[in-house]
């Protein structure tokens, strides 16, 4: 399915022929060259991002295509030669591309001046070759953001307003990614901006970059137009940051309420450029105020937005598409060329929303919008392992390379992933092998141990006889949890309900939920001794989650109920499980109709 509207520029470049220059209305969008696609996965949209002179069309199956200003005699995009792509982003001076092996390849005139129209990796040019796995990327308007699996934010490209966190004048710009800041979670900006927000695992928000307007927020004058430092930020809204994009002159942060168990409620905050904010005043707002159109009704959420350089697009759970800002281009919809100082809803056409409408997402680019299907994207353990070995806090066994670097691994892992027979000895041929391999070589080894992957053949067939080749990785965290008492050493944490105490490794619990997650890798919190407290759930339910942790699947002897089905959501909930392919619920529920 293909489901995909656009409006606003349609040059600079062309993405659809023998269209006007300006299209005002949401139109279908189609490939040019769709016939000729024989593969029905390169139609499945992943993600769309799109700048000033490319849009890049990502897809489920890990192709791209993008469309280049240089291409306007001739719309049909070309591919983009490199394989297992995991995000794309679109600056207005840059590109960048995260493959699922942690690389990251950019173009651009402030990445390579040599030929800013060729890809390269800049992940291998970090100094420190531990650092260089990489889990995010975002572009802004010159630069690029990398974040590593050490949760290390590097930054490339323009410093002109202080954007990479150093004084612009001392380093106007950097061709090698440069260390900005340590201990972040995530990483935002936007495709028109010059500023950069990092956000920590206990949800304190840094910022720096261009301030004219204010749009970091920060409460700044004009005076401070740059913000050449990393600076925390000192009153935010109360409530989880859920994203922040910049445009050229404004930003908007979206929070939501975690006080409301049952929808929790998602408000944006908005900051900056008066004419763009979403608050028609006369005066730009210094701080990040809270945007109330009377549009947004009570049972109404926010599902998605998106900020080009200087408009701006809302998603309600109720499929409405609000909008304001900047419309020369029509980037807005709204049928006109006029700007919309204040958030207003435009019609869209009946084809659109014919599934979930959480599975709908927006893209805003330079001067133009995107509204589009993208299935949902499901968890699994291959991921979650290949995650969990990026993650340096629990590793417990080192292997020393050709070139006499350490690289890192978890024992408790490595001990199901290798053969059983003799063990020790499986973990010094191993040993043998890194021996010999740079460090590049030597993370490929890991990853493919991990997670059974070929990512190169040539390393797969000297570590394929000391590995369980043939498992599932489901099965091999199903072996964890049935030798119980052999990993008793190994369940490091306790989670406690009733009477009962439940053992888990932090290892199985950082993979598999987000709140351990978040917990475990907490920069300042002790979560050694931790006991956490699930009363409400029965044994046999605790006993199910425990299960479906380990192994995605549901534990067989167990008879399903309905007070079941009802204490699994609040435990679904609680634990914050990683969404998984299939679903725990819908499982569950196919599973008590079936009994009955």
């Amino acid at each position: 399915m293909n489901d995909c509207l656009f409006f606003g520029e349609n040059q600079n470049p062309k993405l659809i022929k023998n269209e006007t220059e300006k299209i005002i209305k949401p139109i279908q969008f189609k490939f040019e060259n769709e016939n000729e696609n024989e593969n029905e996965n390169e139609k499945q949209i992943k993600q769309i991002s799109s700048g000033r002179l490319s849009t890049i069309f990502l897809f489920k199956n890990g192709k791209a295509i993008e469309y280049l200003n240089e291409n306007n005699s001739n719309p049909n995009p070309s591919k983009i030669q490199i394989e297992n792509i995991q995000k794309v982003t679109v600056g207005t001076g840059n590109e960048a591309i995260l493959t699922i092996e942690g690389n990251v390849f950019a173009k651009g005139r402030n990445i390579n001046p040599n030929n800013s129209k060729e890809f390269i990796n800049i992940s291998s040019l970090i100094e420190d070759t531990n650092d260089r796995i990489i889990e995010d990327i975002v572009s802004g308007y010159n630069s690029i953001y990398l974040l590593t699996s050490n949760q290390n934010v590097y930054g490339i490209g323009s410093n002109y307003y202080g954007q990479l966190g150093f004084d612009s004048e001392t380093l106007p710009k950097t061709e090698k990614p440069i260390l900005m800041m340590k201990n972040v979670s995530k990483i935002f900006s936007g495709n028109s901006s010059d500023c950069v927000f990092l956000l920590n695992s206990n949800q304190e928000l840094f910022g720096c970059g261009y301030n004219y307007h204010g749009q970091l927020g920060l409460g700044k004058t004009k005076e401070e137009s740059k913000v050449d430092k990393v600076t925390k930020f000192r009153n935010i809204p109360k409530g989880k940051i859920i994203d922040i994009q910049g445009g050229f002159n404004h930003s908007i942060m979206l929070i939501e309420n975690e006080n409301e168990n049952e929808n929790p409620k998602r408000k944006l905050y908005s900051t900056g450029d008066s004419r763009y904010n979403g608050f028609g005043q006369n005066e730009d707002i210094k701080k990040f105020t809270e945007i109330k159109p009377s549009l947004f009704e009570n049972d109404d959420n926010i599902l998605d937005f998106s900020v080009g350089h200087n408009h701006n697009l809302i998603l309600t759970s109720k499929g409405k598409l609000i909008v304001f800002g900047s419309n020369f281009n029509g980037q807005l919809g709204t049928g006109d060329t006029k700007n919309q100082l204040i958030p207003i809803q435009i019609e869209l056409p009946k084809l659109i929303f014919n599934e979930n409408i959480s599975n709908y997402h927006i893209s805003c680019g330079n001067s133009n919008s995107f509204l589009y299907y993208s299935s949902p994207s499901f968890s699994n353990l291959e991921e979650d392992l290949i995650k969990l070995f990026r993650r340096k806090e629990f590793c417990d066994i080192s292997f020393k390379t050709k070139n006499g670097e350490i690289i890192e691994a978890h024992k408790l892992i490595l001990k199901y992933r290798l053969n059983q027979n003799q063990n020790e000895n499986q973990i010094e041929k191993l040993q043998e092998i890194i021996s010999k391999k740079s460090i590049k070589e030597s993370n490929q080894i890991f990853e493919m141990i991990y997670s059974n992957r070929i990512i190169n053949p040539k390393l797969y067939s000297e570590i394929k006889e000391i590995i369980n080749s043939n498992e599932k990785i489901e099965e091999t965290m199903k072996r964890i949890y049935l030798n119980e008492n052999e990993n008793e050493n190994e369940k490091d944490f306790i989670i406690e309900r009733k009477e009962k105490q439940y053992k888990f490794p932090k290892l199985i619990l950082i993979m598999r939920s987000e709140l351990y997650r978040g917990m475990f890798l907490s920069v300042t919190e002790d979560t050694s001794n931790k006991v956490t407290d699930y009363s409400e759930l029965s044994n046999k339910s605790f006993q199910l989650l425990e299960y479906w942790i380990y192994s995605n699947q549901i534990k067989e002897e167990i008879q399903i109920t309905q007070e079941i089905i009802n204490e699994i959501k609040i435990g679904i909930d609680y634990f914050q499980l990683n969404e998984t392919n299939p679903n725990l619920f819908d499982l569950l529920i196919s599973k008590f109709n079936n009994q009955n």
